[in-house]
């Protein structure tokens, strides 16, 4: 089974400094059919002026990761670290017991876009943990690269879930295909471009839910940016 979630139906905030566009029900957005996805508690495609950002907030039992496709933005939190994510970069960070950051817009002229997805963990009260994935281009070109996984496979980031996170970035009439084990569930999130997913057209800011699904096939119409949610 296939579920379309069209993106001029997600949420919507726009707070002068920030546009940002809920696919589930998040801060003043609530829509009851949309509290997420089997794991899969965020997904939010945020627009952020120029020197303006998340001043130091906390977070609570929660995998988090951040997804920069343009722009630079900088992260600080409490347990000391501090870093400027560049587009394709990602960022994981396990909230576990409890952290404050905060994220900024690194540039006071040029305006960011990322994505910020929060995954609800298996296991509440881990010591939080927080690692930088300088991907590369040729990581993400014309395939589906592993970023997060539960067993750190291939190199991903560990997360306390049994959920796999990949991302691709594919050139005009290239393809990519995910097959589903068993009873896994899969969200596909159309970051930038447009997409065909086992004959279904998305363009960007478009997602598809599968359930009972053996395949995903996402072939590329134009240069196009995906994220993909393998989960239990």
């Amino acid at each position: 089974m296939l579920t379309i979630r069209n993106a001029n139906e997600r949420g919507h905030t726009q707070a002068g400094w920030l546009n940002a566009r809920h696919s589930f029900s998040f801060n003043t957005y609530y829509e009851p059919k949309h509290m997420g996805f089997r794991s899969l508690r965020v997904i939010n495609d945020d627009r952020i002026a120029p020197g303006t950002g998340f001043g130091k907030h906390p977070h609570r039992d929660m995998e988090i990761i951040t997804w920069v496709l343009e722009g630079q933005l900088e992260h600080e939190d409490s347990m000391g670290n501090r870093a400027v994510l560049r587009p394709g970069q990602m960022q994981r960070m396990s909230a576990g017991t409890g952290i404050y950051h905060s994220e900024r817009n690194a540039s006071s002229t040029e305006p960011i876009h990322l994505f910020q997805i929060w995954i609800q963990p298996d296991t509440e009260g881990i010591a939080p943990r927080f690692e930088d994935l300088p991907l590369t281009d040729a990581d993400l070109r014309n395939k589906l690269f592993l970023a997060a996984s539960p067993d750190g496979r291939n190199g991903s980031s560990v997360i306390q879930q049994s959920a796999f996170v990949y991302a691709s970035k594919l050139d005009a009439n290239r393809s990519v295909d995910h097959p589903l084990e068993g009873n896994r569930h899969a969200w596909l999130q159309v970051a930038t471009g447009r997409v065909n997913v086992n004959g279904h057209d998305l363009e960007a800011g478009d997602a598809i839910a599968a359930s009972d699904e053996k395949q995903l096939h996402v072939q590329a119409a134009e240069e196009s940016a995906i994220l993909l949610f393998d989960l239990a």
